[in-house]
C-alpha cells in the first residue's frame, strides 16, 4: 500500500523532475515484483491460513513457493522499507541483522549500504542470514542466488489492497516465528481502519480527490493500494477519468485537475519536493478550485506513511478522516 510511483523515499532523488522519475521506476518496479514468474505466483495468491503458535522446522507457502525453516531465524535481512516495518511491526525486530538502506523507520533499524532494488547477493550473504525477507526480484536473480547458498529467501511484493496487506502481516509473523503477533497486528490494523471509516459522515454527494505524488502532477488511480484505502471513504478519485495511456499512475494535466475541481488534495509530495498548501495556492489558475479555495481542502501528508503498506496506514487512515471530518 515498498517499487510502484509511491515509494518515494525508495530513492531520493537531488531534483523534483529525478524524485519524480526514480519513483515512477519504483511503481514500475513493484507491480513487476507482483507478476509471475520463477519466483512465485504473485502477490494475488491466496496466503495459506497461518497457523496460532510457531512450530520449527517448517514448511512455509509465501505466494505458491515453499520455503523451508530448520529454526525459528535469528539473523534476518529485510529489502524494502514497508516490508521492514512489518517485520518490526510483528515484534521481530531483535531478529534482524540488517536492512536496506532505505529503510528509514523505526530508527532503530540496523540501516546497511544494501540496495533493495539492486540487490547483490554476497553482499547480503555477508551477514550471514538464515532468513531473507525481500519486495523485490526483477529478473528472479536474487531469489536464485541466495537459493544456491542455501539462505531462505521470501519475496514478498507489495499488496494491492487491504485484505492482502493484512494477510502479509500474518505472513510476516508466520515466518519470523512470531505467528500470534502478525496475526493480532492485522486485526488490530484492520480494526483501526474501520475506526477511521468510522469517524466519517458520509455525505449526500461524494467527495472527489486528486493525490498528488509530485508537483509534475503525477498521481494514482482507485486500482492502486492506496487507492483501495481512500475507496473505504467513499471517495471518488479524479484520476480515474485520466487518459488510460497513463495506467494506474497517470501524469495529469493541470488542466484536467482545475476542470476536475476536486474537493480535496492529498499531497504526497511534502518531503520529497516541498509541496504545501501555499506552494499548491500558488499554481497558477488553480485559484479557482474547491480545494484551494476552503483552506481545510489541501491536506499535506507524510511522504514515508502514503507510499508504504505496513503497519502505520492506520495513521494514513487516520490522516484521510482527519481531512474529511474538517471539511464536515
Amino acid at each position: 500500500m515498498d517499487r510502484p510511483l509511491r515509494t518515494r523515499r525508495l530513492d531520493r532523488a537531488p531534483s523534483r523532475t529525478g524524485a519524480v522519475l526514480t519513483t515512477l521506476l519504483t511503481l514500475l518496479g513493484l507491480i513487476a515484483g507482483c507478476s509471475t514468474g520463477s519466483t512465485g505466483t504473485g502477490i494475488a495468491s491466496t496466503v495459506a491460513s497461518t497457523p496460532s503458535a510457531d512450530v520449527f522446522p517448517a514448511n512455509i507457502d509465501v505466494y505458491g513457493t515453499t520455503v523451508h525453516l530448520d529454526a525459528k531465524p535469528t539473523k534476518i535481512v529485510v529489502l524494502g522499507p514497508a516490508l521492514t516495518e512489518t517485520v518490526f511491526g510483528v515484534g521481530a525486530g531483535a531478529q534482524v541483522v540488517a536492512v536496506d538502506k532505505l529503510s528509514d523507520y523505526p530508527t532503530d533499524a540496523p540501516k546497511t549500504d544494501l540496495d533493495a532494488y539492486q540487490p547483490n547477493v554476497e553482499a547480503i550473504a555477508a551477514y550471514g542470514p538464515d532468513l531473507v525477507l525481500t519486495t523485490y526480484d526483477a529478473d528472479g536473480s536474487l531469489v536464485k542466488g541466495l537459493t544456491a547458498l542455501k539462505i531462505p529467501v521470501a519475496l514478498l511484493p507489495a499488496p494491492t489492497d487491504l485484505d492482502q496487506a493484512y494477510a502479509q502481516f500474518e505472513l510476516v509473523g508466520q515466518l519470523t516465528g512470531n505467528t500470534a503477533a502478525g496475526q493480532k497486528l492485522a486485526g488490530d490494523t484492520k480494526t483501526a481502519i474501520a475506526a477511521a471509516v468510522a469517524r466519517v459522515t458520509t455525505p449526500a454527494q461524494p467527495i472527489t480527490y486528486y493525490w498528488e505524488l509530485g508537483p509534475e502532477l503525477y498521481s494514482l488511480n482507485s486500482k492502486t493500494f492506496v487507492g483501495s484505502i481512500l475507496a473505504q471513504f467513499g471517495l471518488v478519485n479524479i484520476a480515474d477519468k485520466a487518459p488510460k495511456a497513463g495506467g494506474d499512475y497517470p501524469q495529469l494535466s493541470a488542466e484536467f485537475i482545475v476542470d476536475a475541481d476536486p474537493d480535496v488534495i492529498y499531497l504526497a509530495d511534502t518531503t520529497c519536493c516541498q509541496q504545501s498548501r501555499t506552494t499548491v495556492a500558488k499554481r497558477s489558475g488553480w485559484d479557482v478550485v474547491r480545494a484551494v479555495k476552503d483552506t481545510d481542502g489541501i491536506v499535506p501528508l507524510d511522504d514515508d506513511v502514503a507510499s508504504r503498506w505496513g503497519p502505520r496506514i492506520t495513521d494514513l487512515a487516520n490522516a484521510v478522516a482527519g481531512a474529511l471530518v474538517k471539511l464536515g
